[in-house]
């Protein structure tokens, strides 16, 4: 006999088998008790998730002649002949490859027809999304007013691509996500009715990679059987079959970035290359490493959120202790960013390569987000007595000695140029030179530091923003600029977005520039 797919095999026959989406279930056994059968249901929610085996299980207890606490018996004629397929009551449709009017005219004329054994006709559309307009069009009229003995059963993972008309004649029922306890539970369960001895951590890896999906988990735990048959699964077995990486890797590659090491990081990616690691799910599962990073710095009590074990746990805290909290959500950000452009590129190496090289040089970007990076580095430098530090020129800052009142400290102004400085040193003189309406709306501005050393003026207010972005109030304020420090100065204008405080959008220079600081000899 042929071997039979996990997910194939222990493809649950009645509700109790179900994992997981205990709300639909105890919904659909509630209405079969009580006769209070619906005429049009809408299943949806993400793969694998049991849209379609709950289809299955409900059009054989409508159908039961012994039904149990409103599942199906399992022995009845009607529930073998469903079970093996040969039951005329139950119409399984594919709306990918079925999806004309034509198919929906062939359901419009059977529905006249009561069925000739059990009490209802079921009708299964699985992935209805993808019906064309005019098919949807010609369902309509039939889930309006069917037969009382026909049920249709829609099944999508896109449900917003459905008419509303079709949505408002059906019961939608939401499938979630299946927990990860819930599938590793499950997991340890059909292994030992296997026979199959696999390790705890080596399923809870799976049960995450899985997403979600019961049918992912039993096809990923399928894969990793059939690769180490008759042998012990153990956690490293499945990080090599499915092109995982352990948490090691994950720290040393960060450890690399945080030194700013583009060598260190372009050689550690060669090497997953050369092992075949998969580049999109290494660093997808580099961001949830991340994330975990960033959850430990946020609270003493991660140990049910993170499950993970004890040993790393301890190693998370200690590499946490490595990184600052807005450094690891920039990290977060850039590499989520890559995992989703990993999954459409054809270039998956170069682009993970300039990525990484992005990430080790903070100055090489334009949001502000890596300004506030550039500016902590140079202040942590300041605080271990370095004797210099690199500024955003290029040009080496001295180590700040004892100064006056009011001297700008150069731990904050390192990463600002000297004309930009200037001008916000100067900015009210300079704005006195500008005519009229223009000078009244640069009053009310706020001035950051812009990519490539650009001097941003914001405003709050949309109309100001438009009429001083034009070339003519630009040029004018470039020239009152150049006329007051003798240089020019690459101006851009920005607008704050709605109901949001500057400080959370810009760095606010002016603050910087013109703080004040008194330090004792």
């Amino acid at each position: 006999m042929s071997y039979t797919a996990l997910y194939r095999k222990f493809r649950p026959t009645e509700f109790e088998d179900v994992k997981g989406q205990d709300h639909i279930v105890t919904t659909l056994k509630n209405q079969i008790m009580a006769d209070r059968i619906g005429h049009a249901y809408l299943f949806c929610g993400t793969r694998g998730t049991g849209k379609t085996t709950i289809a299955k299980i409900f059009a054989k207890a409508v159908n039961c002649e012994h039904p149990v606490n409103g599942s199906p018996c399992g022995e009845c004629r009607m529930c073998r002949a469903i079970a093996a397929g040969t039951s005329m009551n139950v119409v399984e449709i594919d709306a990918a490859s079925n999806n004309g009017v034509d198919n929906i005219r062939e359901i419009r004329e059977e529905v006249a027809y009561s069925p000739t054994e059990g009490r209802y006709r079921v009708y299964i559309i699985d992935e209805v999304h993808m019906l064309s307009i005019g098919a949807f069009n010609a369902l309509l009229k039939t889930l309006e007013e069917p037969p009382s003995y026909v049920i249709f059963i829609l099944a999508t993972t896109e449900a917003h691509k459905i008419p509303v008309t079709i949505l408002s004649r059906c019961q939608r029922y939401d499938f979630r996500r299946i927990s990860m306890d819930t599938i590793s539970d499950r997991l340890s369960e059909l292994m030992k009715k296997e026979g199959v001895e696999v390790e705890e951590q080596a399923i809870r890896y799976v049960a995450k990679a899985a997403d979600g999906s019961m049918r992912d988990a039993l096809s990923l735990m399928d894969q990793c059987i059939a690769f180490y048959l008759g042998q012990k699964l153990t956690y490293d077995n499945v990080l090599e079959v499915l092109g995982a990486v352990d948490t090691e890797v994950f720290g040393s590659f960060l450890a690399h970035i945080l030194e700013e090491d583009i060598l260190g990081c372009i050689r550690g990616l060669e090497d997953l290359i050369i092992q075949g690691r998969e580049l999109t799910q290494f660093f997808s599962d580099f961001t949830w490493y991340l994330r975990n990073l960033l959850l430990v710095k946020s609270s003493d009590h991660m140990e049910d959120v993170l499950d993970v074990s004890s040993e790393n746990l301890a190693q998370l805290k200690a590499q946490a202790a490595k990184v600052e909290t807005d450094t690891l959500m920039r990290y977060i950000r850039i590499f989520s960013e890559l995992s989703g452009q990993l999954k459409l590129s054809s270039q998956k190496r170069i682009l993970a390569e300039m990525t990484l090289i992005k990430v080790c040089r903070p100055a090489m970007e334009r949001n502000m987000d890596s300004v506030f990076d550039r500016l902590s580095k140079i202040e942590r430098a300041i605080e271990e007595g370095a004797a210099a530090v690199p500024a955003a020129s290029g040009t080496a800052v001295p180590q700040p000695g004892p100064v006056k009142e009011r001297e700008t400290p150069p731990v904050l102004t390192a990463a600002i140029p000297e004309e930009v400085q200037q001008v916000v040193a100067d900015w009210k003189n300079i704005i006195r030179d500008i005519s009229g309406m223009t000078r009244n709306y640069l009053k009310h501005a706020r001035l950051s530091l812009g990519g490539e050393n650009r001097l941003l003026i914001v405003f709050e207010d949309e109309v100001a923003c438009d009429f001083v972005n034009r070339d003519e109030q630009k040029r004018e304020i470039g020239e009152a600029i150049t006329k007051k420090i003798g240089k020019a100065v690459e101006l851009e204008v920005r607008l704050l977005d709605r109901g949001r405080a500057f400080e959370d959008s810009f760095v606010d220079i002016e603050k910087i520039v013109n703080m004040e600081i008194t330090i004792e000899d």
